[in-house]
C-alpha cells in the first residue's frame, strides 16, 4: 500500500468515515459503522474502539470480538496492550499479541484466535482519550503504510467526538475528548494578581472545521505556499546583514532552516494531505507525534529538537491561519495566554492585552515572570499537564496570589472570585490613598521603599506606589529581547528616559547580570555544568571589558547633569569591584577628554550577592558608595539551593535563623565601613520579612511595586523597638523557620500583615 496505492487507501477510508459521520443515527450506530468500515478496508479480523471513561478504557464498539463485550470488558489504566498504547501515546505493532508481556486476555471478548495487533492512541491536546485497534488471525507485521492510515482515522476520529461530530453523546457522558468538566490545579504564584477569563493557546490547534479535505491538490497547494512562506522568513533573517546575527541566534536560525526543508518532515506533511487531510490536520498531526516524542524523551538535546520541530509546526499552523504572529493575533478582552514556556520577548510581543498568563513549566524567577510582574499581569506556573487540559476558549480562573488555576469553573467559583476581585480592588485604593503617607515606624523610624524594575514601564509606578526611587534597574532585558547588540544611542534612549520618568528621584542601575539563565542571543554560550555559579555577571564585564565600558558609556551620557547610581552584580571579592570601578573612571576619563557631558554626582555600589563578599566589607570602605544586599542570589548561595530548582528553591527560608543571623552581621559590617546599605529582592516585598528586615536594623527596602503598599501599612503599624526585642533570643536559635513565631508576635501587637 506504499505509495499512490497507499494514499487511495487513506483517502478512501476518510471519505467513508466522513460519510458514516453524514448518515445520521446513533452516536453508538456511527462507532459500529465506524469499526466495520476500518475492518472492511484495512482486511482485518477485528477493529475495535477503546474509550477512556474515568480510570479505565472500556470498549465501545467492535468489528469482530463478540458483540455483548461491548460496554463490559474494561481494561484499568495501564493495563493489556490498550493500556499500554494509551500510557505511552505511540502506536504498538505487533505479530504475535498474546505473548507479549503486558497481554491481558479478556475470555468474554472471544480474541482467542487473533495473534497480530496493531493498536493507535486516541489523542487531542495531548490528552489521550481512547485506543484504535486492528487484529488479525494469522501472524503479520503492519505495514508503515497501515499504522500511518489507522492513525490518520484516530486523529479525525478524536477531532470528530470533541467537534460533537457524533450528535448526541450522553451514552458516552464520562468521556472526555474535549475536556469539559470543572478542574482544580495547583501550582506556583510567578505574578501576584486575580483574573477571570478566557484561555487563548500561545500555541493554538488549527482551524480544524474541514479535518478532511475536499480537494487533496488545493490543500497541497495550500501547504506549498505556506512552506514556502516560513522557509522564506527564516532565509531572509539569516541572508540579511552579515553583522545582525552571530553566535547562538545564527545557530539556532540555521539549524530552523536545515529542519524546515527536512524532506521526512515535508514527507508526512504531504502524505497527510494526500491521504485527504486538510492541510492544516496534516501538520496538528506531525505536531501531535513531535509532541509525544518531547514527552517521552529525558534527553535535554533531543527535547531540545523535538521543541524546534513543534516551533515549525507552530510557525507553519500561523502560515496557513494567515497569521505572523502573536503581534497580530486577535485576542479577546479577557485572554488568558496558556502555554508550555514563554520568553520575556515572546510576552512583550503580546503587551499589556492579556488578562493573565499560566504555563505549564516556567519559574518565578524567569524573566517572563519578572516582565509580567512589570506589566502588572497575574501569572500561574508549574501546572503540569496544563496542555493536555485545556481548550482555546476555556473559562478560566487564575489566582496569582495562591497560584491557582481553575478550569471550566462553575458558576458559584465565578462569583466567588469576582468578589475577591473587587475585595483586592478596595485594597489596592486604600494603598493609593496612602501612597504619599511616610513610611515611619510607630517609634519614629523611617523606612525608604524603593522600586525594583526592568523596563522603563516600570518606572512609572513610583507614582503609582509613592515608593522614593527605584532602588534596582535590571539593564539586561533591553540586551534580551533584541536580536542584535543595543545600539549606543538606544541604550542612552532607555536610560534618559528611566531618569526622566524618574524626575528628582533616585535611580540606581546594575549594570549587565547576564550568564547562568541570561543567554544573549547574539553572543555564543557555552555549555557549564552549573551556570549558576559560572561565567556570569561582573565577571563577564571584566572578561569582556568592551560590552561593560560600552554600557558604563551610555550611562554616563544619559545621566549628564544629573545623579547617576551604577551598581555591579556578583562581586565575589574587593578586586573584583576595583577592577569594574576603573572602568567607570576611564569612561568618565573618555567623556571629559571628548567634551561630552558627565553626570553632576556619581555612585558606585556593590550587590552583596556571593557569601564571599559578605565577609569582605570592611575592604570596600572608602571605595564604595553604597551596598545592597540581593537577597535572591544570596540565599541561593547560602542555602546552596538553586532558586530555579523547583524540589529546593522552596525548602530554604530566608526567615530561618541562620539566615537572619547572616543579614544582620552583613548591615553590621557596613555600618562599621560607613556603607549606605539597603535590601533588595522578592522578600523585600513581603510584610513579615519586610518586619524582620527593618528589626534587624535595615532601613532601605527595595522591592517589586506589588509589595510597596502592604509594606508601608506594615512599617506604618509596628515598633520597631517591640520587633527587635522579640526576634533577638530566637536569632540565638538553630531554627529552620521563624515564619510561624514572627507571624503570630505581629499578629499578638496587631501589626498589619
Amino acid at each position: 500500500m506504499n505509495g499512490p496505492g497507499h494514499v487511495g487507501g487513506s483517502r478512501m477510508l476518510l471519505r467513508k468515515l466522513r460519510e458514516i459521520m453524514e448518515a445520521g443515527g446513533s452516536a453508538q450506530e456511527r462507532l459500529d459503522r465506524l469499526v466495520a468500515m476500518v475492518a472492511a478496508t484495512m482486511v482485518a479480523d477485528v477493529c475495535s474502539i477503546y474509550l477512556t471513561r474515568g480510570e479505565q478504557h472500556e470498549l465501545f464498539a467492535t468489528q469482530g470480538l463478540k458483540p455483548e463485550a461491548v460496554h463490559r470488558t474494561r481494561l484499568n489504566t495501564g493495563e493489556g496492550l490498550v493500556g499500554l498504547v494509551a500510557e505511552t501515546a505511540q502506536p504498538l505493532n505487533l505479530a504475535d499479541a498474546p505473548h507479549h508481556a503486558r497481554f491481558s486476555y479478556r475470555p468474554e471478548t472471544g480474541e482467542d484466535p487473533y495473534q497480530s495487533f496493531l493498536g493507535v492512541p486516541i489523542v487531542r491536546s495531548e490528552r489521550t482519550f481512547g485506543v484504535l485497534v486492528v487484529q488479525n488471525s494469522v501472524q503479520r507485521m503492519y505495514g508503515e503504510d497501515e499504522v500511518e492510515a489507522l492513525q490518520t482515522i484516530a486523529m479525525v476520529l478524536a477531532e470528530m467526538v470533541a467537534a460533537n461530530a457524533f450528535g448526541d453523546l450522553s451514552g458516552l457522558a464520562d468521556v472526555e475528548a474535549r475536556p469539559s468538566r470543572p478542574e482544580f490545579m495547583q501550582g506556583k504564584a510567578f505574578s501576584d494578581g486575580v483574573a477571570i477569563g478566557v484561555a487563548v493557546l500561545h500555541e493554538p490547534h488549527a482551524p480544524l472545521g474541514r479535518v478532511i479535505a475536499d480537494d487533496p491538490v488545493k490543500e497541497e497547494a495550500r501547504l506549498d505556499a505556506a512552506l514556502t512562506q516560513v522557509r522564506g522568513v527564516i532565509s531572509e533573517m539569516l541572508e540579511g546583514d552579515p553583522g545582525r546575527l552571530s553566535g547562538v541566534s545564527r545557530e539556532v536560525l540555521e539549524t530552523f532552516l536545515m529542519l524546515a526543508n527536512d524532506p521526512s518532515w515535508d514527507a508526512k506533511l504531504r502524505n497527510g494531505v494526500r491521504a485527504g487531510l486538510s492541510a492544516d490536520a496534516a501538520v496538528e498531526r506531525v505536531r501531535g507525534e513531535h509532541r509525544a516524542k518531547f514527552n517521552a524523551t529525558r534527553d535535554p538535546y533531543l527535547r531540545e529538537r523535538m521543541h524546534d520541530l513543534e516551533d515549525l509546526d507552530n510557525r507553519l499552523l500561523r502560515a496557513l491561519a494567515g497569521v505572523d504572529g502573536a503581534a497580530q493575533q486577535s485576542l479577546p478582552e479577557n485572554a488568558i495566554l496558556i502555554a508550555r514556556e514563554l520568553g520575556p520577548a515572546e510576552l512583550l510581543d503580546y503587551g499589556g492585552r492579556l488578562a493573565g498568563i499560566a504555563l505549564e513549566e516556567g519559574s518565578s524567577a524567569a524573566h517572563a515572570a519578572i516582565v509580567a510582574r512589570a506589566l502588572g499581569v497575574p501569572m500561574v506556573g508549574s501546572l503540569s499537564g496544563l496542555l493536555s487540559r485545556v481548550e482555546d476558549g476555556d473559562a478560566v480562573v487564575l489566582d496569582g496570589e495562591r497560584g491557582e488555576v481553575r478550569l471550566r469553573p462553575e458558576d458559584q467559583v465565578v462569583s466567588t472570585y469576582r468578589q475577591r476581585i473587587e475585595l483586592r480592588s478596595a485594597r489596592a485604593a486604600e494603598f493609593a490613598r496612602d501612597k504619599d503617607e511616610p513610611a515611619i515606624t510607630q517609634d519614629g523610624a523611617a523606612v525608604a521603599l524603593l522600586l525594583n524594575a526592568g523596563l522603563a514601564l516600570d518606572v512609572h509606578h513610583l507614582d503609582d506606589t509613592g515608593a522614593e526611587g527605584i532602588g534596582l534597574f535590571r539593564t539586561e532585558f533591553q540586551f534580551m529581547v533584541s536580536e542584535t547588540l543595543p545600539r549606543l544611542e538606544s541604550q542612552i534612549l532607555l536610560y534618559r528616559d528611566v531618569l526622566d520618568t524618574a524626575g528628582d528621584r533616585a535611580v540606581t542601575f546594575r549594570t549587565l547580570d547576564l550568564g547562568g539563565d541570561k543567554v544573549l542571543p547574539y553572543v555564543k554560550a557555552e555549555r557549564e555544568e552549573n551556570p549558576a555559579l559560572g561565567w556570569r555577571a561582573v565577571r563577564i564585564g571584566l572578561d569582556r571589558p568592551s560590552l561593560l565600558r560600552y554600557q558604563l558609556r551610555a550611562l554616563i551620557n544619559a545621566a549628564a547633569g544629573r545623579r547617576l547610581r551604577v551598581m555591579f552584580p556578583l562581586v565575589a571579592i574587593v578586586s573584583e569591584f576595583e577592577a569594574a570601578r576603573a572602568l567607570v573612571d576611564r569612561e568618565l576619563e573618555w567623556a571629559a577628554r571628548f567634551g561630552r557631558g558627565a553626570p553632576a554626582e556619581i555612585e558606585i555600589g556593590v550587590m552583596v550577592e556571593a557569601p564571599a563578599l559578605a565577609w569582605s566589607i570592611a575592604g570596600l570602605k572608602g571605595k564604595a558608595d553604597f551596598l545592597s544586599v540581593g537577597t535572591n542570589d544570596l540565599m541561593q548561595y547560602f542555602f546552596a539551593a538553586d532558586r530555579g530548582n523547583a524540589r529546593v528553591a522552596d525548602r530554604y527560608d530566608v526567615l530561618s535563623a541562620p539566615a537572619l543571623r547572616f543579614l544582620s552581621s552583613i548591615r553590621q559590617s557596613a555600618d562599621e565601613a560607613g556603607l549606605q546599605i539597603s535590601i533588595c529582592g522578592e522578600a523585600a516585598g513581603r510584610p513579615l520579612e519586610a518586619m524582620a528586615f527593618v528589626a534587624l536594623g535595615f532601613r532601605r527596602l527595595s522591592m517589586p511595586a506589588s509589595g510597596v503598599g502592604p509594606v508601608r501599612r506594615l512599617i506604618r503599624s509596628m515598633s520597631v523597638e517591640a520587633a527587635a526585642a522579640d526576634l533577638a533570643p530566637r536569632l540565638k536559635t538553630q531554627s529552620a523557620s521563624l515564619r510561624a513565631e514572627l507571624t503570630e508576635f505581629a499578629q499578638s501587637q496587631g501589626f498589619a500583615l
